[in-house]
C-alpha cells in the first residue's frame, strides 16, 4: 500500500479563494475586515510568520496593520496596546504572535484580547465555547485539520480518531473540534501507557506531538488516514540521522542545499515509514501548514461577521 498524499498547498488556495470572495462581499456592504498582528522583539521566524500573515491578507483584501514593539516591552506596555486595539472599530481581529520575549506575562496577554477579536481562538471564553459545542472563533490550525479531512471527503462520523498531543494550541481543541463531528476521539500524549497500540486503532491518527518522526509504521493500523501537525527544522549534525531515518527527506535536503539551505523541515511522522501503510497523509511541508494561514483569514472574516452580527 502506498498512501495517497494530501496536497494542503490546494486545498489552502481554495479557503482563500472563498475568503477573497466573502471579502469583496462585505466590502459591497460598507465592511471591510482587519487584521492587526502584533510582534514583540526580533525573532526572525516570527518575523516571516508575521510578514505571510500581512501579505496574505493584502492579496485577499482585507485590512492589516502591523505593529512592531521593543524586544524590552513590558507587560503593562503590551496591554496597553492591546486594549486599543480592542476599541478599535477597524480592527476585527488581533493576533499575538508567539513567542512572546521572556519578561512578557503570556498568559495575561492571551486573556486581554477581547474574545470577540481573539482570531488565534485562544482566550478561555472561546475555549470555553469550544469544549460546549457552541459558535466560537476557533484555533486555526486545528480547524484546518477538519477543512482536510471534510474537503477530502474523509468519513469522520463514527470514525475513531486518536490525537496524539495535549496542547492547549493543538491537541485540545483537536479533540473538541473532532467531536463535533461525531467522531470518537482519543487523546494521547508523552505519558500514555502502550502508545503504539492506542494509535493503531486509529481510523484518523493526527500527530502534534512535537517530536520530529516519532510516529512510525508501529503506530498505524493499515489503511489509516495520518494528519501530520507537526513542523520541525533539523539542521547541522541531526541531518544526517534524519535523512538515515527518513529517506523521503533527502529530496527536499538536496533541493535547499542548492539554495545554501542547510536545514530539513520534517513532520512528528516519519513519512517514509507511515505511507507504506497509511491510506492517506499529509506531507511536511504542502499539508496542515498552508491551512494555518487561511484559517486565520477565515477566522478575521468570521470575526468581522459575528461583530456586525452580519450572518
Amino acid at each position: 500500500m502506498t498512501a495517497r498524499i494530501i496536497d494542503g498547498t490546494r486545498i489552502g488556495k481554495e479557503i482563500r479563494e472563498e475568503v477573497r470572495i466573502e471579502v469583496q462581499e462585505l466590502k459591497r456592504q460598507g465592511v471591510q475586515p482587519g487584521l492587526a498582528a502584533l510582534l514583540v522583539g526580533d525573532n526572525p521566524a516570527s518575523q516571516v510568520y508575521v510578514r505571510n500573515k500581512i501579505r496574505t491578507c493584502e492579496n485577499l483584501g482585507i485590512y492589516s496593520r502591523e505593529l512592531r514593539l521593543a524586544s524590552d516591552t513590558t507587560t503593562q506596555e503590551l496591554l496597553t496596546t492591546i486594549e486599543a486595539l480592542n476599541r478599535d472599530e477597524a480592527i476585527d481581529g488581533i493576533l499575538v504572535q508567539l513567542p512572546l520575549p521572556r519578561q512578557i506575562d503570556e498568559p495575561a496577554i492571551l486573556l486581554a484580547v477581547t474574545p470577540q477579536k481573539d482570531v488565534d481562538g485562544l482566550h478561555p471564553i472561546n475555549a470555553g465555547n469550544l469544549a460546549l459545542g457552541r459558535k466560537s472563533l476557533t484555533p486555526c490550525t486545528p480547524t484546518g485539520v477538519v477543512e482536510i479531512l471534510r474537503r477530502e471527503k474523509i468519513s469522520l462520523e463514527g470514525s475513531h480518531a486518536v490525537v496524539v498531543g495535549r496542547s492547549n494550541l493543538v491537541g485540545k481543541p483537536q479533540a473538541f473540534l473532532l467531536l463535533q463531528e461525531h467522531a470518537t476521539v482519543t487523546i494521547c500524549h508523552s505519558r500514555t501507557r502502550h502508545l503504539p497500540q492506542v494509535c493503531r486503532e486509529a481510523d484518523i491518527l493526527v500527530a502534534a506531538i512535537g517530536k520530529p518522526g516519532f510516529i512510525t509504521a508501529e503506530f498505524v493500523r493499515p489503511g489509516a488516514v495520518v494528519i501530520d501537525v507537526g513542523i520541525n527544522k533539523i539542521a547541522g549534525e541531526s541531518l544526517s540521522g534524519a535523512l538515515e531515518a527518513d529517506p523521503s527527506l533527502r529530496a527536499q535536503c538536496e533541493k535547499n542545499r542548492a539554495e545554501n539551505k542547510d536545514y530539513v523541515l520534517t513532520g512528528d511522522v516519519n513519512f517514509s515509514s507511515v505511507a507504506a501503510v497509511a491510506s492517506a497523509i499529509t506531507p511536511v511541508p504542502g499539508g496542515v501548514g498552508p491551512l494555518t494561514i487561511a484559517m486565520l483569514m477565515k477566522n478575521t472574516v468570521q470575526a468581522a461577521r459575528l461583530r456586525r452580527r452580519n450572518p
